[in-house]
């Protein structure tokens, strides 16, 4: 992998982690028009790793009043919400794995991406969230878990379909963006564990760290701009501009599975 690559890498994993558009769908795509039938898992793990810090830096203040009263709602409802992604991911890992070379699979999910953010939008404005952290049950986190869990299939935006979810859930427009990226927190870090056991004892020591490190950088810089622009555009009601971007790519990637 080049540097170059790398960091259009990192900068895609960045900036798709967050945006409703799906980063494993994007990753996909991208490795297809570079040639490259897998990321280096090392390279996976630390772009991963640069999101996490993006999410850190952008909900420190959240970050740190959960860390000072642990047993409230909120933590309660994040690990609630965690489940049905962790069994999912444990139990069901193979099949997903399987996925992660298709572009149909990218094509179609990248359609019920934009579906569900259009319908979301459209049903928030028709019904106003004004669910904050108390308000919220500990159904809706198992439901907003669940939606979860099925964007682990790469065209199916995690940022998009948890937002999308919160607010069929009733959730208040900027709690539901907030619940969204203090969930991936968990997320992240567990897939990111789940991986090291596959890296154990290969280092990176013997390979070129430069891209490592801008993937990593990229990765965190674009990931925080990205953060930024969600939370700004749920709050206006503005999130379903991407179901047009979706489609469109949904369009491209279908016509290049079908044609090339």
């Amino acid at each position: 992998m080049t540097v170059l690559q790398a960091l259009i890498l990192g900068a895609v994993q960045g900036l798709t982690e967050f945006l409703p558009v799906s980063s494993s769908g994007h990753l996909v795509i991208f490795q297809h028009l570079f040639g490259i039938s897998d990321t280096p898992l090392t390279f996976d793990v630390l772009v991963h790793i640069g999101t996490l810090v993006a999410v850190f830096v952008a909900f420190w203040p959240d970050i740190v009043s959960i860390l000072r009263k642990p047993f409230r709602k909120l933590t309660y409802l994040i690990l609630i919400g965690i489940i049905p992604a962790g069994l999912a991911g444990y139990l069901l890992a193979s099949y997903f794995e399987a996925t992660f070379k298709s572009l149909l699979v990218v094509g179609i999910g990248l359609i019920f991406t934009g579906i569900i953010l259009m319908a979301s939008e459209k049903y928030a404005n028709k019904n106003i969230g004004l669910k904050e952290e108390q308000e919220t049950s500990y159904l809706d986190a198992i439901f907003i878990g669940i939606i979860q869990a099925i964007a682990i299939i790469p065209g199916i935006s995690r940022s998009g379909s948890t937002i999308s979810a919160s607010l069929f859930a009733g959730l208040d427009r900027d709690f539901a963006a907030r619940f969204s990226f203090l969930l991936s927190i968990p997320v992240i870090l567990g897939a990111g564990i789940f991986e090291l056991k596959d890296i154990m004892g290969v280092g990176i020591a013997t390979a070129n760290i430069m891209p490592y490190t801008i993937g990593v950088i990229a990765a965190a810089i674009f990931g925080y701009f990205a953060i930024r622009v969600v939370l700004r555009l749920v709050r206006k009601g503005r999130l379903s501009y991407f179901s047009y971007y979706c489609w469109a790519v949904a369009a491209l990637t279908l016509g290049a599975h079908f044609f090339f």
